[in-house]
């Protein structure tokens, strides 16, 4: 019998995504005090950590996904998932923030730059990319235009373009999840250190750098482990006390002494700097540190009332 198929409520998450949503804003602000020439922290590590954050999220946001799916198809009595309030549900939570920041990014704010007089620029014509934010693409202006207002929303487009795929794929293929999971991140991989090795700089390499799909596989991964447990998760040695102190050490040297560690020692510059995998490597000790904190009743963190 399993453990964990009907979780409501993952313990500590919340906590998580404070400390990544920070990262991220951390990351911006040193950027912007950059740009203009003011003091900026951006020559430390922890000041730089805003891409890692964003991969986080990625991560989290397969994990709980692919939970949610594989818990509906558990309890369900056709053991399917209903594709239609999938989408209703996505829909109602991200799409109407999502297309507000969109009109305000293309419409309201360039209309008031205009109006006061400010010095600044659009990078691209509303008629440019409209298409491409409508349709969940921001990641496109990114890579066409550069830095913009609405540079943010690339991930939103990322996670988007994602859930529609994948509530599909747990109705049609839902003995073969474990198979497609794998796949993604093998997928993902080879086509990675493929465009490494062939030095491969063009649009195409581009897009699938931004397209995360296999952070996202991997959190489904975790997730997978977990629904179909029958132990205790610390009864796992990746999750006894010899190896929480290994990989916490991994993400704390990772956040804040990147820049010295890479810089100056061999081992920490294979570890942290080696193309392709030392993302592979960042992704599953996220995962790991989700389902540590949420789950693991001997953990070394606790953020239960977070």
């Amino acid at each position: 019998m399993t453990l964990y198929t009907k979780i409501t409520h993952f313990t500590g998450l919340n906590a998580l995504r404070f400390f990544a949503a920070y990262l991220v804003v951390l990351h911006h602000a040193e950027q912007i005090r950059m740009k203009y020439g003011l003091f900026h922290l951006k020559t430390y590590s922890f000041f730089n950590n805003g891409g890692q954050a964003v991969t986080f999220f990625f991560v989290l946001s397969g994990f709980l996904i692919s939970y949610l799916l594989l818990k509906e198809q558990h309890v369900n009595v056709t053991k399917k998932v209903s594709v239609k309030n999938f989408y209703i549900k996505r829909v109602l939570r991200i799409w109407p923030l999502y297309y507000l920041l969109v009109f305000a990014g293309l419409i309201v704010i360039p209309f008031f730059i205009q109006k006061v007089g400010y010095d600044y620029e659009m990078p691209y014509h509303f008629n440019d990319v409209i298409s491409y934010f409508i349709f969940f693409c921001p990641f496109m202006v990114n890579i066409l235009f550069g830095h913009h207002l609405l540079e943010p929303l690339w991930s939103i487009g990322v996670e988007e373009l994602f859930y529609c795929i994948w509530a599909p794929i747990f109705k049609f293929l839902k003995k073969h999840i474990l198979i497609i999971l794998i796949c993604i991140i093998l997928l993902k991989l080879i086509i990675s250190s493929a465009i490494y090795v062939l030095a491969i700089d063009n649009i195409f390499s581009k897009v699938i750098g931004m397209l995360q799909f296999e952070a996202m596989a991997i959190g489904g991964l975790g997730a997978y482990f977990i629904f179909k447990r029958k132990k205790e998760v610390c009864e796992s040695i990746f999750f006894s006390t010899w190896a929480q102190g290994i990989i916490l050490i991994f993400l704390f040297l990772r956040l804040f002494f990147f820049y010295f560690l890479s810089d100056n020692t061999l081992f920490f510059r294979i570890l942290y700097k080696t193309p392709v995998l030392s993302n592979y490597l960042l992704m599953g000790a996220f995962i790991w540190l989700i389902i540590n904190i949420s789950l693991n009743r001997i953990s070394f963190i606790k953020l239960n009332y977070w």
